[in-house]
């Protein structure tokens, strides 16, 4: 029991490790030999719990998943009403973005520069099931709530996205200066006024 539980907290200080130079080292590639140092291994040892880069990139999207996720879910139950959720969703992602500077330079791609192309397939993934899910509580709002969007449910959920995206984008391009949340709530009123107009 204690070789696992010292293999799963190896396993976690390896991707909290990565996570940390992501966001220190903005545009470097990191490479295994820098990772191992950082961590206070060989990279043979890296390798014992990682048999590529590309899972442990692979480990940092899962936790990216699962911790959206979760919330999202929790967000679609809690919630009835359209606005609370689409504003819930986007404060959501772009607060984890806030939090979490390393992990938006995968979100972006930006260090998946030459990765596997399954890597970049996941991040959109993870995109497009966010837009499913702001999408699918727009539609729930025109059949509960009466409310019709001023765009096709398509658009708007996808302009939404496409909002918290350049956000993201934005945070990463300026070295996670101009943090995502700056603003969000004088924009999201107008975003929201926009796409439902009263």
């Amino acid at each position: 029991m204690a070789d696992i539980q010292a293999a799963t907290s190896r396993r976690d200080q390896i991707l909290q490790a990565l996570a940390q130079m992501l966001e220190s080292n903005p545009g470097q590639t990191i490479t295994t030999a820098k990772l191992a140092k950082q961590v206070g291994v060989s990279e043979a040892a890296l390798y014992r719990h990682f048999p590529s880069k590309a899972k442990m990139f692979e480990g940092l999207i899962l936790f990216i998943e699962e911790t959206l996720f979760s919330r999202v879910k929790m967000i679609m139950q809690e919630e009835e009403a359209v606005l609370p959720r689409c504003e819930a969703i986007i404060t959501l992602l772009l607060a984890f973005s806030e939090r979490n500077p390393g992990m938006c330079r995968i979100l972006m791609g930006d260090a998946l520069a030459g990765d596997v192309e399954r890597l970049r397939g996941r991040v959109i993934q993870v995109f497009d099931r966010l837009e499913m899910q702001i999408k699918q509580a727009i539609r729930e709002a025109e059949i509960r709530e009466g409310l019709r969007p001023s765009l096709t449910q398509t658009q708007a959920a996808n302009l939404l996205l496409t909002y918290a995206e350049g956000r993201i984008n934005q945070f990463v391009r300026s070295e996670f200066k101009r943090k995502p949340t700056d603003d969000w709530p004088a924009q999201w009123k107008v975003l929201s006024q926009a796409i439902f107009p009263s």
